[in-house]
């Protein structure tokens, strides 16, 4: 992996010393070289800061010159078969100095132009790519957003970054807050896309390029940064519909039987993970025990010729610990297991850490967990897979089963009847509930934190209709606009009905939208930033496109055909290599006991950050419903922690 820089329109004669402070910014990125080009002419600068990952040797220096000197590439991330279009390449006539991806990429780009070369890559990458002859900056990402890319304005000149710090070092930008962007903060725990916590920066779309010239720069006029915008005259454009690919494999479903729509799956990410094995670095795997980071190992160890080096956490709160359960599967499939137990202490020290490593307001307090196990695996290897994205294709959220099941019973009943009935459950605190459920467990299924669960079902009871459902699962605060003074919450996918599936079942609905805004806003933005604060790149072969689109044909009852769970075909590929006992638990997530956290170690942090007179001066907050929250959850009448960790986030972010 590496970091990416850039600068148009720069107003310098010196562009290429401004985008060498930005990539200073993000060094972490990419410790092994870093490199700047210019074009002074133009006020461009590119630069690169790289993390050797292929072709270690001088020869995969960044930024590249094609060898017909057209094109100039700064880019992170990795073209996994590149080697096939090599010698497609070849055939044709092409001559290569090295072994990197990037020498591929320009000569595609050379040969069959931008977009047909990004239609044929593999990979998860973002690049800046300057056209010597038309004078054109184009800027590319990645199908499913796995790597990031930010763009927008210092002053007159378009600049754009891999993290949010390149762009804002720039003493040309206004780093004025975006109000409407906190305020989606507060409710989803990140900034959506395309937007970012400033005004004048924005997040590139996954699946989209965006091309500009120093003349649309100088203007900005009829800019959007949504390629949906029907109105913007000019826009990000797409290569790859993630909708379009949804719509098409539920119009063309998978004809054939269970075992064939298995075998497919199989060989499919067989082969997305032999291509994401190459490396000329020492490469491993993150192994959470669950079912997909499992199957990951196990699709790996049958294609090795020697252990795979696997890693894992594990706290010593119950509820919390999932390496006993890794390290069973790891012995099972013969891997180089090794595992860290974390204390509450350790766990605790990563959070001033956090807003200089997710560089604009993060709430998903898993990024405590996903640093340290990227930490572990870095002392060892520098590359490692993931199993992230089978949530998001095969149904393996709990949201998925509950709302199919729930909705149909909630329907006929009235709705005020409903939201009455979810108030008076709310009227018991999580820990009754929990201990009430225990004491019948006998009788019902096993679950993580029953109260917190029962919480959560009761909040949803008051819902309108299925998708308001949905918007109220993922809603962490509900009327946040009355939070953030001055804010109104920005149209975005999740408040957009227009944008979302039509016709399809509801499940497949919430699975679409967890896979373009969650997905690569919350967990692949989790992934991204804690790998690279340790100089490790993560890779995820769930997200090659071409499993994503067999996934989109795969029909919903091979998804959840059994009763209560996710994840049937993925279930059934994996129990070709782990025994069905190894696996079949509840869901546990990748969590820290953040509640009890917030109510001991944490609170004197807390509250000097949740301060009522200090919330009044900085006049973001109103804060009388997060006081109102915070006397609740210490006084344990309510859970109200993901919800306060969003304020905190954002407390200790503004600090940084």
């Amino acid at each position: 992996m590496c970091g990416i820089a850039g600068i148009l329109n720069s107003g310098t004669a010196e562009p290429a010393r401004l985008v060498s402070d930005m990539i200073e910014t993000m060094r972490y990125r990419g410790p092994d070289d870093s490199g700047t080009w210019a074009e002074a002419a133009a006020g461009l600068g590119l630069g690169h800061a790289r993390l050797s990952i292929l072709d270690v040797s001088s020869e995969g220096h960044q930024p590249m010159v094609s060898t017909g000197g057209r094109y100039v590439i700064t880019f992170n991330g990795e073209v996994y078969n590149f080697l096939e279009l090599r010698r497609l390449l070849e055939d044709q006539g092409d001559r290569f100095h090295g072994h990197s991806d990037t020498e591929v990429m320009l000569a595609a780009i050379e040969r069959w132009g931008l977009q047909e070369a990004v239609s044929r890559f593999v990979g998860m990458f973002a690049f800046g790519l300057w056209d010597r002859e038309t004078k054109r900056l184009s800027l590319v990402r990645d199908r499913l957003g796995i790597k990031p890319l930010y763009f927008g304005w210092a002053g007159r000149a378009f600049v754009f970054a891999s993290e949010l710090k390149g762009i804002r070092c720039v003493k040309a930008f206004d780093p004025r807050l975006n109000r409407g962007a906190l305020a989606l903060f507060l409710r989803l725990a990140y900034v959506p896309a395309p937007l970012s916590i400033f005004e004048h920066a924005y997040k590139l779309m996954p699946g989209c390029i965006l091309t500009v010239t120093p003349e649309l720069v100088r203007s900005r006029e009829g800019f959007s940064p949504s390629p949906d915008d029907a109105q913007a005259q000019w826009k990000p454009t797409r290569y790859w519909s993630a909708r379009e690919a949804a719509e098409r494999g539920i119009a063309f479903p998978f004809q054939g039987t269970d075992v064939e729509a298995e075998e497919q799956l199989d060989a499919l990410l067989r082969q997305a993970i032999r291509l994401r094995m190459i490396a000329d670095v020492p490469l491993g795997a993150f192994l959470s025990g669950g079912i997909d980071s499992s199957l990951v190992v196990a699709l790996m160890q049958v294609q090795s010729s020697a252990p795979v080096k696997t890693f894992s956490i594990g706290f010593q709160e119950a509820g919390y610990n999932e390496a006993g359960d890794a390290k069973r599967v790891a012995e099972h499939l013969g891997t180089d297991h090794t595992e860290l137990y974390v204390m509450p202490e350790e766990a605790r020290a990563v959070i001033p850490k956090l807003p200089a490593m997710y560089d604009e307001p993060f709430g998903d307090s898993s990024q405590i967990p996903m640093f340290l196990v990227s930490q572990l695996a870095r002392k060892h290897v520098t590359v490692a897979l993931s199993g992230d994205g089978g949530d998001e294709l095969f149904g393996g959220y709990n949201r998925y089963v509950w709302g199919r099941r729930l909705w149909p019973r909630l329907a006929p009943i009235p709705q005020p009847i409903r939201a009455g009935f979810g108030s008076m459950i709310r009227s018991v605190t999580p820990d009754m509930w929990s201990r009430l459920y225990r004491g019948l467990s006998f009788l019902l299924p096993e679950v993580q934190r029953p109260g917190e669960q029962i919480h959560k079902l009761a909040g949803l009871l008051g819902a309108q209709d299925p998708d308001a459902m949905y918007q109220a699962m993922v809603s962490l605060w509900d009327r946040p606009g009355e939070t953030v003074i001055g804010a109104t919450e920005p149209r975005t996918t999740l408040n957009d009905r227009a944008s979302w599936l039509r016709g399809a079942e509801w499940s497949l609905r919430m699975m679409y939208l967890d896979l373009v805004t969650y997905l690569p806003d919350d967990i692949l933005t989790k992934v991204d930033r804690a790998s690279m604060a340790v100089s490790l790149e993560a890779r995820v072969p769930f997200l090659d496109h071409r499993v994503v689109e067999f996934a989109w044909t795969v029909p919903l009852s091979m998804k959840m055909k059994t009763e209560g769970k996710g994840k049937w075909l993925v279930r059934r590929v994996l129990d070709r290599y782990v025994p069905q006992e190894l696996i079949e638990r509840p869901k546990m997530g990748f969590g820290i006991p953040l509640d009890s956290w917030l109510r001991n170690g944490l609170r004197d942090w807390a509250e000097a950050l949740l301060d009522e007179s200090r919330l009044r001066r900085e006049g973001y907050f109103d804060p009388t419903p997060i006081r109102e929250k915070w006397r609740e959850h210490l006084s344990g009448q309510r859970n109200w922690q993901f919800a306060l960790w969003n304020v905190l986030m954002f407390q200790a972010w503004s600090q940084r």
